[in-house]
């Protein structure tokens, strides 16, 4: 590609569960590494010149909050809170807010930046941003996580807003954190304030088809990356590594569509059945145990084996720099589409195209979830709201329109379909900040 400058180029789900217990931790630092190393390389397909590459590195502001907690039985605990703005030249920040005991600023950078590729992949008129608390939320009751979110919003809210960062659930949170994030900031401005956030409940200006949104684009990127390849998704095999918001409504969504889900996982471990597992009582199975791990007619699994099955589509959706210099080199899928936000890194990513597996890159795979928080956002700022069969056309036609752009420039330029989503995203990103100019 020769372009020199961009003017020139044509969430109410139950919380997620913490996953997996193996690969490395969201600390190492590895995902801001495999961020910057992404935009390097779409910068230097695009051909910018230094400052402008600056410019898209650094995040545009942060927060690191004290969160003091009062703990049901009067002792006090300070956890560390996090927010990150990474760029805002396409509009308002959008990122979710992560509850994880290895949440760290370098994390939530990283975080922040792909949701900035992302927003742009997917058209949106939103920059990234991420959020995050260090806690654990499983040890801790009902009303410590209403105080932890209550005192958090409350430290970070300078920062956010209906019109310049919006909130919506990721990892450890759920629909109930974003109402108690809604209600706080609304009791502060004096009147509410529904589009402060997104992914909350439907009684207090949610939207349908939220809670499902991000496993929908992913199963809708799947279909069109094997029709390009002239494979129906009928009958494919798909492997799911995470089964909490994101992985378990992907299972249901891909057996719905007559996909064979033959092995899926959460930090417990992992489940196979090679004629395919009975979707909807997996469900309930984990619906009453709390776990994939000891369901009937199924064998067990670890999480690393999983990666490594010899199936149709993998789908690594649990957390970051799973797929690494050590188990990228083992898996057997065909395609791999990441449900996760930064499953593979710059190592495992070469092992994958050196043994010419197809990766559908998150900011591509999962940007269901955002597509539906900026249905959400226009509802909210409209008071007015969409039926679930129009969220579902309107997400699905989007997805599909962000996969042909990234597809196409892929085939065009010999790009990997992670480069031509970034750098699409990037390009846009760019484009609107060069046209905006720079102040002063």
């Amino acid at each position: 590609m020769t372009t020199t400058s961009a003017t020139e180029a044509a969430e109410a789900a139950p919380v997620a569960p913490i996953t997996p217990a193996e690969g490395p931790s969201p600390a190492t630092g590895s995902a801001l590494d495999t961020a910057h190393a992404q935009l390097a390389a779409a910068v230097d397909i695009l051909g910018y010149d230094d400052g402008l590459h600056t410019m898209l590195r650094m995040p545009r502001r942060e927060m690191h909050v004290a969160v003091p907690l009062r703990r049901d039985d009067g002792t006090t605990q300070v956890l560390h809170g996090f927010r990150v703005q990474h760029n805002v030249s396409l509009g308002p920040g959008k990122g979710g807010l992560r509850y994880h005991p290895n949440v760290e600023i370098d994390e939530v950078r990283a975080l922040a930046m792909w949701m900035t590729w992302k927003c742009g992949v997917v058209n949106l008129p939103y920059g990234g941003a991420k959020g995050g608390v260090a806690i654990d939320p499983r040890g801790y009751s009902a009303g410590e996580l209403e105080r932890v979110t209550r005192r958090y919003t409350s430290e970070i809210m300078p920062m956010i807003g209906p019109d310049n960062d919006i909130m919506a659930p990721d990892m450890g949170t759920d629909a109930q954190t974003m109402a108690w994030v809604m209600d706080t900031y609304s009791v502060a401005k004096g009147y509410t304030i529904p589009a402060v956030v997104t992914g909350k409940p439907l009684a207090v200006g949610g939207s349908l088809g939220r809670g499902t949104a991000t496993s929908a684009g992913l199963v809708h990127v799947t279909a069109a990356a094997l029709a390009d390849a002239g494979v129906p998704l009928e009958g494919t095999t798909v492997a799911i590594q995470g089964f909490g918001k994101v992985g378990g409504h992907a299972a249901e969504i891909f057996a719905e569509r007559g996909a064979k889900v033959v092995a899926v996982s959460d930090e417990y471990g992992g489940i196979r059945n090679d004629a395919g597992l009975d979707v909807p009582r997996l469900m309930e199975h984990v619906l009453a145990t709390g776990s994939v791990v000891g369901f009937d007619e199924s064998d067990p699994i670890t999480n690393t084996a999983l990666l490594a099955l010899d199936v149709d589509v993998l789908a690594p959706a649990a957390i970051e720099g799973v797929l690494d210099e050590h188990t990228a080199g083992s898996v057997r899928a065909r395609w791999v589409v990441e449900g996760a936000n930064g499953p593979t890194t710059e190592a495992g990513d070469a092992l994958l195209a050196k043994n010419d597996v197809t990766v559908v890159p998150d900011v591509l795979a999962n940007a269901g979830g955002v597509v539906v928080s900026y249905f959400e956002w226009v509802q909210a700022n409209q008071t007015y709201w969409w039926t679930e069969q129009e969220i579902a056309e309107k997400l699905g036609s989007r997805m599909h329109q962000a996969y042909r752009d990234v597809a196409e420039l892929a085939r065009r330029e010999d790009l990997s379909l992670r480069d031509a989503a970034i750098t699409i995203g990037v390009q846009r990103v760019a484009e609107a900040h060069q046209i905006r100019g720079l102040y002063p």
